[in-house]
């Protein structure tokens, strides 16, 4: 049956049992799956003995996922004591309290997601979890996953034996339709800028920005992890207790007038006052923000928003009387008026405590840099965004905010601030902001 089977698998089938073993061990350091397939390929064609697979490739992948540990362990913590992100230290302790309790289950399921192996390991070493957990729940997880690997490999091994075979003689065929379709694409890219499929180019940019990926996208482990954590504590209303003093913790179908009221409660100096504007329709709620302005001394510009949170959306910095009617007619819901703060930085905090801490702590802090254009004195705002690698993916988003202004040339060095409100479906940029932390915030 070997005669039959293209190289490697026919090449390997001639080698002593040592030798296969040697190999098959050597190769899991560069790719473990591959060479657990290529050992079960053996399998089927009965040209290596189970003991001999097994035992090569589980103390392979075992002894590689020590070393990744040992490398971020020794090499990667002492790299870190003695780099400028020192200063972060305490963020890593909060990590290293975090990893020593769920690491055991992020290994076993990093064992099963190939590609979060590497990353997984290396961190275990360098937040330190404890050795001995590391090696026993590696090597429980190595130990099932070689066995399944070995076994699909061995059942079906005949079938993708025949497909390799089939490959070999078409591979320079699938090689010149690879070539053949990549210079297609670039073609293909270099014609749409000129014929009006300008948007699908954009779109096919936004593909490679996981920053544009839609939110669906990112929901779905979230709701598994949600799932997870309301049969782990018996109850699908868990999560909302993360935060008792908001209605639902939070979650969703909160009021942002509520939270207000509680926050200028307790520190009227840092809360920018805003009230609720009565009224179903125009003409009511007109007059409504009308007495509200006059009451509170609120001049242009000022904040509409709706009443309930979902990611900033219909957050509206007003700066002319026109634009105020406008947005209540196109408002149906529940809207807040709040003074403007115009800044000049913004920041959003992470801040947990439970309940039987004194004290909490900062677990992330997100600095929100609102973009701009610089007027060059010959382009126009559109051109200018279209100029722009990052704008040009949601110029949509600011030409609906800067209509009236799409066709205005800006001054050479004249800055256009393209974003008022800190939330990125308007298009602010959220950045890494933990070199911000400090004992004192």
């Amino acid at each position: 049956m070997t005669e039959a089977f293209p190289w490697p698998v026919q090449e390997i089938t001639g080698w002593l049992p040592l030798w296969k073993a040697a190999g098959f061990f050597l190769a899991t350091f560069v790719l473990e799956d591959v060479s657990a397939i290529g050992a079960g390929l053996l399998l089927a064609v009965g040209a290596i003995s189970w003991p001999v697979a097994f035992g090569s490739c589980f103390l392979g992948i075992w002894l590689g996922d020590a070393g990744l540990y040992a490398l971020g362990r020794f090499g990667g913590r002492k790299w870190f004591d003695q780099s400028r992100l020192k200063k972060f230290s305490h963020q890593v302790s909060v990590c290293e309290e975090w990893f020593g309790k769920w690491g055991d289950h992020l290994l076993v399921f990093s064992r099963c997601l190939p590609g979060a192996r590497l990353p997984t390991y290396l961190a275990a070493g360098l937040l330190r979890l404890p050795l001995p957990n590391f090696l026993a729940v590696t090597g429980a997880a190595a130990f099932v996953w070689t066995f399944i690997v070995l076994w699909l490999a061995e059942s079906f091994g005949l079938r993708l034996v025949h497909w390799l075979e089939v490959y070999q003689h078409g591979a320079w065929i699938l090689l010149c339709s690879g070539a053949g379709l990549f210079f297609a694409f670039r073609w293909l890219r270099q014609s749409m800028r000129g014929v009006g499929l300008r948007q699908l180019e954009l779109s096919w940019e936004r593909c490679w920005r996981w920053e544009f990926w839609p939110p669906c996208l990112f929901y779905p482990p979230v709701v598994v992890y949600y799932l997870w954590l309301a049969l782990k504590y018996r109850g699908l209303t868990v999560p909302t207790a993360a935060n008792p003093a908001i209605f639902s913790g939070g979650l969703v179908g909160e009021s942002k007038m509520v939270t207000l009221e509680t926050l200028a409660q307790t520190s009227p100096e840092f809360t920018a006052r805003a009230e609720l504007v009565a009224g179903s329709d125009v003409e009511t709620r007109l007059q409504s923000l009308s007495e509200i302005r006059g009451r509170l001394g609120l001049s242009l510009p000022f904040i509409l928003k709706p009443d309930l949170g979902q990611r900033g959306a219909g957050v509206k910095l007003i700066r002319t009387e026109a634009q105020v009617e406008n947005y209540l007619r196109k408002m149906n819901a529940p809207l807040i008026v709040q003074r403007y703060a115009p800044g000049p930085f913004e920041a959003g905090v992470f801040y947990y405590r439970f309940p039987s801490e004194p004290r909490g702590r900062i677990f992330a802090i997100t600095e929100k840099v609102f973009p701009e254009l610089i007027g060059d004195g010959r382009h126009t705002v559109a051109e200018l965004l279209d100029r722009d690698p990052r704008a040009r993916l949601i110029a949509g988003i600011y030409l609906k905010r800067l209509a009236s202004r799409r066709d205005e040339v800006l001054p050479v060095g004249q800055s256009l601030r393209l974003v008022e409100t800190g939330n990125h479906a308007q298009g602010c940029i959220f950045r890494d902001g933990c070199e911000l932390w400090s004992p004192e915030l």
